[in-house]
């Protein structure tokens, strides 16, 4: 392994960013039901120019490693959020052999520091298995009144 760098994401980075996207995806079970590249080139594209997805990639010799970001969005404000801004963490990955190296933990700290330089209130995410303790360990708290609601044609 050489030296990682570690670099916030540019618009030159979509492919790269759907790769990661695409693993990640699968790795987590979900199954393929059709082909994610368009409408994530599509999603990466408008938030990358209107400043609400921000990312970063650890890149090993040119090989995209990890990356992991934020969408910010804007509730109103309330008591223990001020400004109503919340950073939602996603996309947080990183390739097999490059686990249990620090690696998502440096970039899980440029997406707390980029959220807080936002004046968001809060970071929320919703974490696999093998992520809860990497979060847990930086000190994000569980919350368990969050509930979804699935707006597929499923229901009705």
């Amino acid at each position: 392994m050489n030296t990682i760098i570690y670099r916030k994401s540019e618009l030159k980075d979509v492919n790269r960013m759907i790769e990661l996207r695409v693993q990640q995806l699968l790795e987590e079970g979900e199954i393929v039901t059709s082909d994610l590249a368009g409408p994530l080139y599509d999603y990466y594209v408008r938030h990358f120019r209107d400043k609400t997805f921000i990312s970063w990639l650890a890149i090993d010799n040119d090989i995209s490693v990890a990356t992991g970001g934020i969408s910010i969005v804007e509730k109103p404000p309330y008591y223990s959020n001020p400004t109503g801004r919340i950073a939602i963490l996603s996309s947080m990955y990183t390739l097999k052999p490059y686990r249990r190296k620090g690696i998502a933990k440096k970039i899980l700290g440029f997406i707390v520091n980029e959220a807080k330089d936002r004046d968001c209130g809060l970071v929320q995410l919703t974490a696999s298995d093998t992520g809860a303790l990497l979060y847990q360990d930086f000190g994000f708290e569980k919350r368990h009144n969050c509930y979804q609601y699935r707006c597929d044609k499923t229901h009705s």
